[in-house]
This record gives C-alpha cells, structure tokens and sequence, in this order.
C-alpha cells in the first residue's frame, strides 16, 4: 500500500525529486502529492522538513562518498585503487552532485554538508595516491588537481563515451602518478 511508506521511501524519493527538480521541490506536500500519499505520512518519518533534509543530505554523503570508497577498497587488492575510483566517478551521471551543490549556494546545512563530502573525498584520493607511492606532498597536490577535474566533470553533467572514458582514465592515471 502506497500509505505505508518507510523513512528510506521517502528519502530516496526526495533524492529522486532533488536530482530532476532542484531543492526547492523539496516540500513536504509536493512530495507527498508526487508519491500519492498525504503529508501525514511524511511527519510520521520526519519531525519537519529540515529533519527530512538533513536525513537526505546524509543519504547523499553515504551513496556519493561512502559506498564508492567502500566498493573501492573492496576492489583494491585485485585493482588499481586510484584507477578504479577514476573509472567509477567519471563513469556516472551527476545530476545528483550538481543538484546538491546549487542547493548548498543557498542553504547552510547543504553547505555544510557538501564541505564535509569534499574534504572526505580529497583526504581519501590523497590516501590512495599515498599507498601507491606517491610522496606526501605531491599526493596532496595531485589529489586536489584529480578532485577538481572531477567536479569540473560534473559540473558539465555529460557521461563521456567509453573510449573517451579510458582515455581521460589514463591520462589522469599519468598525471597521478608521474
């Protein structure tokens, strides 16, 4: 029944609605109304909307950081690391990212939130490049230019062919560890 819906229904769908309409579509009874429930439902799993964001916002940091360096490591003894989390982030659509990024223009706990995710993201980058080598300095440096590509990838939102994928992969790899 559609009137029995968990917190994690409710949040993945907020995730849907932030990458296609924005955060400003993110309301209780928009949300409510778009899931064919009322909002009743919605306060039953959130005390008010800045619980909901706050709750979504730590969905987002888990799938955009967490599950990817999670599956990273789990890949690390049979692949390259820095080459696998290359493979996977430059892979993906970002609608998402971007989505969560114009909210935290406006939005302080977003803000927050997305300053967290990239010094999470960088330290593990600069983490990577440390186990495979590279010197502390340097791992700092390339880890922030191979961090700010990526945000430039995703800022563009376009997936890249999957030769044009390999290539830029390995041209990075280059740049990473020369």
């Amino acid at each position: 029944m559609v009137d029995q819906l968990s917190a994690k229904d409710w949040l993945n769908h907020g995730l849907k609605t932030l990458a296609q309409e924005g955060f400003t579509a993110l309301k209780a009874v928009p949300l409510a109304k778009s899931m064919g429930v009322s909002r009743g439902s919605f306060y039953w799993h959130f005390a008010d909307i800045e619980a909901f964001h706050a709750e979504l916002l730590k969905l987002w940091r888990d799938i955009a950081a967490e599950r990817i360096i999670a599956d990273v490591d789990a890949a690390a003894e049979k692949d390259n690391a820095v080459e696998r989390l290359l493979r996977r982030v430059f892979g993906e659509r970002l609608a998402l990212e971007n989505a969560v990024r114009r909210w935290a223009v406006v939005d302080p706990t977003a803000r927050a939130a997305v300053q967290a995710i990239d010094k999470r993201r960088v330290t593990y980058v600069e983490g990577l490049l440390r186990a495979a080598g590279v010197a502390d300095d340097d791992a700092r440096t390339r880890a922030q230019i191979l961090y700010w590509a990526y945000l430039g990838f995703a800022l563009s939102d376009r997936a890249l062919p999957p030769a044009r994928l390999r290539a830029v992969v390995q041209e990075m790899l280059r740049i990473a560890s020369s």
